[in-house]
């Protein structure tokens, strides 16, 4: 009775031990998601910091993983992403903002990061360094993330957190989902073959990301999702907003508070870069806006920009010499110079009727060597603006239509930069008054000329893919 009595307590005691025993020799996630909250919870922008950790023993090719980041949404405005650092580089990032099925009291929505091919893999132990991503608003409403499942703000510095999922695959490898649904560790990477596991995936949620392919070599495109001229994402992606003195136009009258981003449904990624220039007839209440490139990577190939030209002022009368412009140029005046220009005056200027688009193509800015040509007709409206430089010839032209080439050695022999901007020729009468141009996306190939389109090909599929930006120009 005695032996009969031992059996049963150690077999007790064996079964209450064995949760214990099994969760410590469970086999560790095929990866590790870390988190670190880069804003208050009540802020401008949500800032998830995040990071990879390949927990596994094997390479982990980040192609094949997806991050969602839940969130619950504040008023009606959509919310927009943008990344602002990346050690594999922002190019290869693709965030999606995505409404859950079945919301919970912490989750409404979540985004979701997915990865191109290039992005490369990740050794055992390797981590993928940090992720710096922005949720936000377009309509510049301020978030609460105070009711954001994954926010956390004890997490000032990088900590695993199980508030952020991860899959590999398809396959759910890390975190808690809103609906009580937990990672299978135990999961082999070969499991994602299987059917019934692809099923279990797809009733979460959390099927495999599309495979993205690399971006292409030597293009750069950007469609302006960015919540502000003090976005951290617009200068990491190498466009600054010129706050410096000179001209052209009413010299030293440049501000950031004429550059704004607002949502436009009915353009390409649903926001616009937006440059207002207003005055009230002087010099001290005038205000113009330019946004360019802060590197020179700028030569040959094609440059296009889909633009809203605009042959009234948002308010106040109209008459004013205003210039909406387009254009690339080098950084120095001196012989060995280059300059391509689409510069739109709906009122005319330098004593010139309008409305025209003036395109020229500058060889020496200190000896005044351009050649140029007018083009008399309202732009008012949309229009894609395309200029080629291939082969010793430049051409401009507008929704495919050829309104000037060059010939002889005009032109581009130095780098140059790329710039939007709206300005005032001069001030010939006072009274308020507001203009406002709008850029939906810009793209640059840097290795041919390309047709509009081919172009119109270009953009349609990096925005099918849910790229926003990317930019594979190198070094100059």
């Amino acid at each position: 009775m005695k032996l009969l009595l031992l059996v049963v307590v150690v077999a007790a005691g064996g079964t209450a031990l064995y949760p214990v025993w099994s969760d410590a020799h469970q086999p560790p996630p095929e990866l590790t998601v870390r988190y670190k909250a880069g804003a208050p919870a009540t802020a401008a922008a949500a800032r998830p910091w995040l990071e990879i950790v390949n927990t596994s023993d094997h390479r982990v090719s980040l192609g094949d993983v997806a991050l969602r980041y839940y969130y619950t949404a504040d008023g009606p405005s959509p919310y927009a992403f943008n990344c602002v650092q990346a050690s594999t580089g922002c190019s290869d990032i693709v965030g999606k903002s995505v409404a859950m099925d079945t919301p919970s009291p912490t989750a409404d929505h979540y985004l979701e990061i997915t990865f191109t091919k290039a992005a490369g893999t990740l050794a055992p132990g390797a981590k993928s360094g940090a992720i710096g991503l922005q949720l936000y608003r377009p309509d510049g409403g301020k978030l609460n993330q105070s009711n954001d499942r994954s926010f956390s703000p004890a997490h000032d510095t990088f900590q695993a957190s199980k508030l952020v999922t991860g899959y590999v695959d398809g396959r759910h490898v890390w975190g808690d989902e809103p609906d009580g649904g937990a990672a299978d560790s135990s999961a082999s990477p070969s499991s994602a073959a299987s059917p019934s596991a692809a099923a279990s995936a797809s009733a979460r949620g959390s099927a495999a990301p599309a495979v993205r392919p690399a971006p292409p070599s030597g293009i750069m495109f950007d469609d302006f999702h960015y919540s502000g001229p003090g976005d951290p994402a617009l200068h990491a992606h190498g466009w600054l907003v010129r706050t410096s003195e000179g001209g052209p136009g009413i010299r030293n009258t440049w501000s950031a508070g004429g550059v704004s981003f607002p949502a436009d449904k009915d353009a390409l990624g649903g926001q616009v870069l937006q440059l207002r220039a207003t005055t009230d007839g002087t010099r001290q209440g005038t205000t113009q806006a330019e946004v360019h490139t802060t590197g020179m990577k700028f030569v040959t190939g094609t440059y296009a920009a889909r633009i809203h030209f605009n042959d009234r002022p948002t308010s106040g009368a109209n008459g004013d010499h205003i210039n909406e412009s387009f254009y690339m140029i080098s950084p120095h005046h001196r012989a060995r110079y280059s300059e391509l220009d689409n510069e739109y005056q709906p009122n005319g200027g330098w004593g010139a009727p309008g409305p025209r688009l003036d395109t020229t193509t500058w060889r020496s800015a200190v000896e005044g060597d351009r050649v140029t040509r007018a083009t008399d007709s309202s732009l008012d409206g949309w229009h894609t603006m395309v200029t080629t430089a291939a082969h010793g010839v430049v051409t401009y032209s507008i929704d495919g239509k050829v309104l000037y080439r060059t010939s002889g050695g005009y032109y581009p022999t130095e780098n140059m930069s790329v710039n939007f901007n709206t300005w005032f020729v001069d001030l010939p009468f006072t009274g308020k008054r507001t203009w406002d141009m709008q850029v939906a996306w810009f793209y640059h190939n840097a290795e041919r000329a390309q047709s509009l389109p081919e172009v119109q090909k270009a953009v349609s599929g990096l925005a099918g893919s849910g790229t926003s930006y990317v930019n594979t120009l190198g070094t100059p």
